[in-house]
């Protein structure tokens, strides 16, 4: 299914975007072309279905002077963040975790929200749970950003070809 998958997003946009889907290690990273390979490369950790999911969810959100950066230039506090650093981390996360859900149900898979701060101070993952479900609905409403709504209507044609989309799919009970 991960090969599928991998194959699913050359065929979307290889030619379009220079940019492949690859299999990494143990971190995800985004790495634009250079002189050592000539293609962006969208790298997903584990190779988990879901890492890749999410990992092509900011790739979607990226606009085009994002995708010339490492990790699109963002920043990044690892796991064992303070209750005011998972603030901003979650703040930033809401719209790809809303897309990784997208993606997750139009390719028939669970979906787990992440707050990724197992070793952190605590912060309670409700308002976060309301403000992606939340953007999934505005989603709904308004429609993805074009690539991503691009690759989801590929996603639905290749592994759930029966869903259709709508914003009942999506709730609270389902984080």
């Amino acid at each position: 299914m991960l090969a599928e998958l991998i194959e699913l997003f050359d065929r979307c946009f290889f030619q379009s975007c220079n940019t492949r889907l690859v299999k990494g290690g143990v971190e995800p990273l985004y790495s634009p072309a250079d002189k050592c390979c000539d293609y962006h490369r969208i790298i997903f950790a584990h190779g988990f279905f879901s890492s890749a999911l999410h990992e092509i969810a900011h790739w979607c959100l990226a606009g085009e002077q994002r995708r010339k950066q490492i990790d699109y230039g963002y920043w990044y506090a690892e796991d064992g963040r303070s209750a005011q650093q998972q603030t901003i981390f979650e703040a930033v996360e809401v719209k790809p975790q809303a897309i990784e859900w997208m993606f997750s149900v139009a390719s028939a898979q669970k979906f787990s929200l992440s707050v990724d701060n197992l070793n952190g101070e605590y912060t309670d993952p409700l308002p976060f749970k309301q403000a992606v479900l939340a953007q999934v609905k505005k989603y709904c409403e308004q429609g993805l950003p074009q690539r991503a709504a691009l690759f989801q209507q590929q996603l639905i044609v290749h592994f759930n070809p029966a869903y259709q989309l709508s914003a009942d799919h999506f709730s609270l009970d389902r984080l």
